[in-house]
This record gives structure tokens, sequence and C-alpha cells, in this order.
């Protein structure tokens, strides 16, 4: 799945179930969720994944579904974004894994590393495990 999306090939998550992929970059780590743009120009530089989830990813089947999933995929990227306004790394950390909680399944929470968690909102992993431990 990443050698595709390193190639460039365009897909979007399903939006029948509630998926996901963190799509790790030199600096930072994106999340896509169900109906977003995978791949294409957006996600060249994607040095690794963390599927989220029963993930799907599909072909976008006309113009219009690509279109679709690129404005979800920036809806995911502001809603992310949005989590970053505090300066307080505790308060990123907490922000971040209740938005998680809150959408997916405990187990699927639990599996995802500490480290993507921390680059989605620009703070290390060691502040989400200490977060984790307290919730």
């Amino acid at each position: 799945m990443l050698e595709q999306i390193q190639a460039g090939e365009l897909l979007v998550v399903s939006r029948n179930r509630r998926n996901g992929l963190i799509l790790y970059k030199r600096f930072h780590a994106d999340f896509a969720g169900p109906g977003a743009a995978v791949g294409g120009s957006l996600d060249r530089d994607c040095t690794a994944i963390v599927p989220v989830g029963n993930l799907r990813l599909k072909q976008p089947a006309s113009s219009q579904d690509l279109e679709e999933a690129y404005r979800i995929r920036r809806q995911w990227t502001i809603l992310t974004r949005q989590m970053t306004d505090s300066e307080a790394p505790e308060q990123r950390a907490r922000m971040i894994l209740s938005q998680f909680e809150n959408y997916f399944d405990p187990k699927v929470v639990a599996s995802i590393p500490d480290e993507a968690f921390g680059l989605m909102v620009g703070i290390f992993p060691k502040t989400i495990a200490e977060v984790r431990q307290r919730l």
C-alpha cells in the first residue's frame, strides 16, 4: 500500500467504515479519515503509513467523487490543525486522543503508536504516552 501511495496512485478511504490512514511525512503526520483522498500529489513524500480501523481503500469512481474526496481530506486536515491551536503539549495530546476515542473503538486507538499521534499534533511521543496513562 505504501508503494502505491508513494507512486502517486490516487485512492479514497472508504466512507462506509470507521477507518482511516495515518500518513507519516518527514516532519509530521496527516490523518485521512473516511471519504478522504490519499496518494496522488498529496502524499508522494509519505515515508510510512498506519492503517486505522478496518481500512479499505478504493479507486475514485468519477471526477466528482475525486473532488469530494479532496474536500474531505481538507476537512480532516483542518480538524487536526485545530488541535494544534493550543500551545500546551498536554492539551494537544488530550485533544487528539479524545477525538480518536470518540470515533474509533478503544482497542483501535490503543493500537495507534504514540509517535503517530505526536506527529499529527506536533508534540513528543513521550507526552502522548504520559497523557494516555493518566486517562
